[in-house]
């Protein structure tokens, strides 16, 4: 099926047969094989009207709960959006357009997180708010340093 709406028809079998055409055999090897596309992105090479960004999301969590990788997973989906809102990096001047490019990353990476890491996530906006990084810094993958250091893996 191609041209169709994107929840029409069996939507995960489309995704996954989508991501075994490219060569992969998950989803994740498919969205860590490009560590900085955002979401919507990453749906548009599966399909271009026809696999949505929020079904990205929903096939990348779902694979991080089976693998116990959901810290890796909100680590992840940080540098997705992180290119998406704030491509240039922390800014080096904090005026109110950088501040709100931030506060909209942040604000959608709480909104995409799972409700159980969302208090971790609220802890690490905090940090980074009254310890901002370098200038320029972007995380370029979920292995980010300062990132794996806000979030730790703790998975059982």
């Amino acid at each position: 099926m191609s041209g169709g709406h994107p929840f029409q028809g069996n939507w995960v079998v489309r995704l996954y047969e989508r991501v075994r055409e490219r060569g992969y055999d998950s989803l994740t090897a498919f969205a860590e094989a490009r560590p900085t596309v955002p979401l919507h992105l990453l749906a548009k090479e599966l399909g271009k009207d026809d696999v949505a960004g929020v079904q990205v999301l929903r096939g990348l969590l779902a694979e991080a709960e089976r693998r116990k990788q959901v810290t890796r997973f909100v680590r992840d989906v940080l540098a997705r959006l992180w290119t998406q809102s704030v491509p240039d990096g922390w800014p080096a001047v904090m005026d109110d357009a950088s501040r709100g490019e931030i506060a909209m990353a942040l604000g959608t990476w709480t909104a995409y997180t799972p409700e159980t890491h969302k208090e971790r996530v609220r802890q690490a906006r905090a940090a980074l708010w009254a310890s901002p990084p370098p200038a320029g810094w972007r995380p370029l993958g979920s292995d980010d340093e300062l990132l794996r250091t806000l979030l730790p893996d703790e998975e059982a």
